[in-house]
């Protein structure tokens, strides 16, 4: 397909993309997208302000809490992607200013530093004492000279017993007094209950909420900036009342169930050659909006 001039609905880079051929465009449309809507940008913020504090005995921290498939991860990892890790001019190995890690199924030590010392390639015996692989990680952590400590799904703290959720949220605190970094935790809202286990870390962590979203001109806008990011030859105005108000109940607000929607109807738009999302492509896909199928599981198990 080749186009004179780009449409408006398309963003530049975007409308380039409709002169691949059907198979590229289709496996761009299921590559992950960043939209950065308001809120995102203001928890992007509040990282980059973090980034870059001085260091200090009392560094202040971070607590991303959304519901689940609501956009937490990817906006972790967007930030990953802004500081990404680069080599040393000053000396061997490489730098890694945020370094991302999730939390073990339960809250054990031993485990934790073993993610650690995996995502950093770094040798390790798994019996070895957790003494020694607590040395093992802060000397590592100052090699690479890691600025920001993000601990994803901290909420599974809360599957260990009482002492155990206790021991891991003083390694966390113990981590980031020696390190003198800011550690950022994102999780459910189940996060809040993990950290306000121990008062002093609950003191130093500062909630940034990504609630589910509403109905409303902002969902709108946000609809707006989707269509934009997805290849399709033709405008589907999914800002529109009806499409958006059908859009929304079948996502019910989650970003993440939106996204991956919008995904499976723009490929179906491009595979049946309409190349714009309408009601009857939303059909199509056979969509189970997120509260049924929970109670289809509910009704199998």
């Amino acid at each position: 397909m080749t186009t004179s001039s780009p449409p408006a609905h398309l963003d530049k880079t975007v409308a380039s993309w409709l002169d691949l051929p059907k198979e590229e465009r289709v496996e761009r449309i299921r590559s992950p997208r960043w939209i950065g809507y308001p809120k995102a940008k203001a928890v992007l913020a509040r990282l980059e302000d973090l980034l870059v504090w001085p260091r200090s005995h009392r560094m202040p921290n971070a607590l991303i809490v959304g519901d689940t498939n609501n956009g937490k991860t990817m906006l972790i990892q967007r930030f990953r992607s802004l500081h990404p890790a680069h080599d040393n001019p000053e000396g061997e190995g490489v730098r890694v200013p945020v370094l991302v890690i999730q939390a073990p199924p339960t809250p054990d030590e031993g485990r934790f530093y073993n993610s650690i010392l995996e995502l950093l390639f770094a040798p390790y015996k798994p019996n070895d004492r957790v003494d020694k692989k607590l040395a093992q990680v802060l000397k590592l952590l100052r090699y690479v000279d890691m600025r920001m400590l993000v601990i994803d799904e901290i909420h599974h703290i809360l599957a260990g017993n009482l002492n155990r959720q206790r021991g891991f949220l003083n390694v966390i605190k113990y981590l980031g007094n020696e390190l003198k970094v800011p550690i950022v935790g994102v999780g459910t809202k189940d996060a809040f209950r993990a950290i306000q286990t121990d008062p002093q870390l609950a003191n130093r962590f500062e909630p940034a909420l990504l609630p589910r979203w509403a109905f409303d001109t902002d969902f709108q806008r946000l609809l707006a900036s989707f269509e934009r990011m997805l290849p399709l030859a033709e405008p589907s105005a999914l800002h529109d009342t009806s499409l958006a108000t059908k859009l929304f109940s079948l996502s019910e607000g989650y970003l993440g169930e939106l996204s991956t929607l919008l995904t499976h109807a723009a490929v179906a738009a491009v595979e049946n050659g309409q190349e714009r999302i309408d009601a009857k492509t939303l059909e199509s896909v056979s969509w189970t909006p997120p509260s049924e199928r929970r109670r289809q599981a509910e009704r199998v198990l």
